[in-house]
């Protein structure tokens, strides 16, 4: 079948769009725009699970009340993905991308500034539409900036944004809170993003609307049985990856006992081990995307589960930690992976339902981590973690084997 008709704008839509074949140059400097764009976004985005404790003490409120402004993010980024490729499909995605740079710009400036947990939530949400709009189209512009033979390596590279920014953010974004205070923190993370922003407007080339999809293909793409299984698993392991990380500094507090230099020390051995992770997802995933997820979802299950036992010990919690940032490392490479290998006729769409699917999962996990927090204490939300990634496993290694069996689903 090679169009169907869309039940939300009647529209038709297209389900074998043509692919750009790519310039005969690549642009290697807009492609490490993109990545610094990425590295800016995540980095503001990892911000509050390491400077929790000081923006809830300095805006009066529980923790679990402060670790909402990771749920605000995650809710505005589901809805941004969709928006911004279906809803602005005609519009030059360069424009597109600087302004959503811009709004991280402004995202990072009213955080800072904030005098009340509302004004805190509404950077959050400002934040929210700058991630989920970047990140369902990052993947797909590097189509367009190189060669096809290139595109693997421009995606790497993209990637290795989010890698440096898994190492720095939580352990600095810790240290310089105990250092010059959590507002000084967000007005640092400001200047990176304008950074980014000035490197975005010298590099990037026009990159004028191709075919817009409709909304009916987010409909099409979600009866591929691989694209089910990959979407349920995802919710389970993120959501329970969110609602542990989240409040991961209460329990470092509370549970394992250390103090703010030690915390920061943990937290760059997560940054650390989520390099590595990345680099070995990305190398699993290549060969087996399903395996990368499933072997990456056993071991955050692995890591919180011994966590949760053994927390009190400062080594276990060292070695746990490590373990977890090399599990999420590895995390988002293989989904993203499987996700392309389930629909390759649809580049951007595919990109924006993987990310309206991240944002839920992280709303809920930070939603059930806060009140599990608040309710049973720090324990209760790496409890959720655990039970979380031993249920997505096993769905990817159990349901997943159905879905390899059906196909990708890609003539559907």
């Amino acid at each position: 079948m090679s169009e169907t008709t869309s039940l939300i704008d009647m529209r038709p839509t297209r389900l074998t769009p043509a692919e750009p074949a790519g310039p005969a140059k690549a642009a290697w400097a807009a492609v490490f725009a993109l990545a610094l764009g990425v590295f800016a976004l995540v980095t503001a985005e990892f911000l509050p699970a390491s400077l929790l404790t000081p923006m809830a003490h300095g805006l009066g409120v529980s923790n679990g009340t402060a670790g909402q402004a990771v749920t605000a993010t995650a809710l505005v980024g589901a809805f941004a993905g969709p928006i911004v490729v279906v809803g602005l499909a005609r519009f030059d995605r360069r424009m597109i991308v600087r302004a959503l740079v811009l709004l991280l710009v402004l995202s990072n400036l009213l955080a800072a500034t904030a005098s009340s947990v509302w004004i805190l939530l509404g950077a959050r949400v400002v934040l929210g539409f700058a991630l989920g709009g970047f990140w369902s189209l990052a993947p797909a512009l590097c189509l367009r900036l190189v060669p096809q033979r290139m595109v693997a390596r421009a995606i790497s590279i993209i990637f290795t944004g989010v890698s440096a920014a898994t190492v720095c953010a939580a352990p600095l974004g810790a240290y310089l809170g105990d250092v010059i205070g959590w507002r000084l923190t967000f007005l640092s993370a400001g200047g990176l993003s304008v950074v980014a922003l000035l490197a975005l407007l010298v590099t990037l080339p026009r990159l004028p609307a191709t075919d817009a999809p409709g909304l009916g293909t987010f409909l099409v793409l979600l009866r591929r049985p691989r694209i089910q299984v990959g979407m349920l698993t995802l919710l389970l392991v993120i959501s329970g990856h969110f609602a542990g990380f989240t409040y991961v500094r209460p329990f470092l507090e509370q549970v394992s006992h250390l103090h703010a230099a030690r915390i920061s020390l943990v937290l760059l051995a997560f940054g650390v081990g989520g390099f590595f992770g990345n680099l070995a997802g990305g190398a699993i995933a290549g060969r087996n995307a399903k395996l990368g997820v499933g072997l990456a979802s056993l071991l955050l299950a692995a890591a919180s589960l011994l966590l949760l036992g053994y927390g009190a010990a400062a080594t276990v919690t060292f070695v746990a930690l490590t373990a977890w940032g090399f599990a999420f490392g590895a995390l988002p490479v293989a989904l993203q992976t499987l996700t392309t290998q389930s629909a390759p006729d649809h580049a951007e769409s595919a990109g924006a339902l993987l990310v309206t699917m991240f944002q839920i999962a992280i709303a809920t996990g930070a939603i059930l981590g806060g009140l599990l927090v608040d309710g049973f204490g720090a324990r209760g939300a790496i409890g959720y973690c655990g039970l979380g990634a031993v249920a997505g496993t096993l769905v990817m290694l159990t349901l997943g084997r159905r879905g390899a069996a059906s196909g990708s689903g890609v003539a559907a």
